[in-house]
């Protein structure tokens, strides 16, 4: 048995998670078009010509590694609005890293991202009793940064010339994470953020 099977996580008021399948490859595009995330360059987001590539190595990264790859879909109108994943499962040690997030540029700084990494880190801390949940995003990535902040999350530190990227520039990744002992306090942060009033949206949610 995998330390995370699939499963379908539910939110309150924004999303729901659901396993990634490849049957959700038109309802991604749509999603990452919005915004055109491939043009980002510290991101990993497929362009139209490499979307089922992308599903793909997430699909085996799952079959392989035990990672868990989910779309991220709207509840108030059923749209998919972007992906995020559990991924480097170390089984043994009960940590693992979320990830390999991204949303259309229209749901951006609502609570959409709030609520999906609520019930991520509360499925990873309360079911499968992780001591550690990790994330790393690119330096040059600013608001990925910020948000991982604003979650609660703590900076390990930053590893530099990390990785190759695909246009053959070198990523400093920023390391942080959130421990067990530090989760209650997080959850209720993080309850609070949902909670705050937020200014009036428009009819596509943004």
């Amino acid at each position: 048995m995998a330390f995370a099977e699939p499963v379908t996580l539910t939110g309150r008021n924004w999303v729901v998670l659901e396993p990634l399948k490849r049957e959700h490859a038109d309802e991604l595009l749509q999603a990452a078009k919005d915004g055109e995330l491939w043009n980002l360059w510290y991101t990993s987001v497929g362009d139209p010509d490499a979307l089922f590539s992308y599903i793909d190595a997430a699909l085996k990264m799952r079959d392989e590694q035990g990672a868990l790859p989910f779309v991220v879909r709207r509840k108030s109108d059923g749209r998919i609005v972007g992906s995020t994943r559990y991924f480097n499962v170390d089984a043994k040690n009960r940590r693992l890293e979320i990830g390999h997030t991204w949303y259309s540029r229209s749901v951006q700084r609502t609570g959409i991202n709030t609520e999906a990494k609520l019930i991520l880190l509360e499925h990873a801390f309360e079911k499968l009793n992780c001591i550690a949940v990790e994330f790393r995003t690119h330096w040059f990535n600013f608001d990925s940064r910020a948000a991982i902040a604003r979650l609660g999350a703590k900076q390990d530190g930053v590893l530099r010339n990390h990785q190759v990227a695909a246009n053959g520039t070198l990523r400093d990744t920023v390391v942080f994470s959130i421990i067990a002992s530090e989760w209650p306090t997080v959850k209720a942060h993080l309850r609070f953020l949902l909670n705050k009033p937020r200014p009036s949206t428009t009819a596509n949610g943004a």
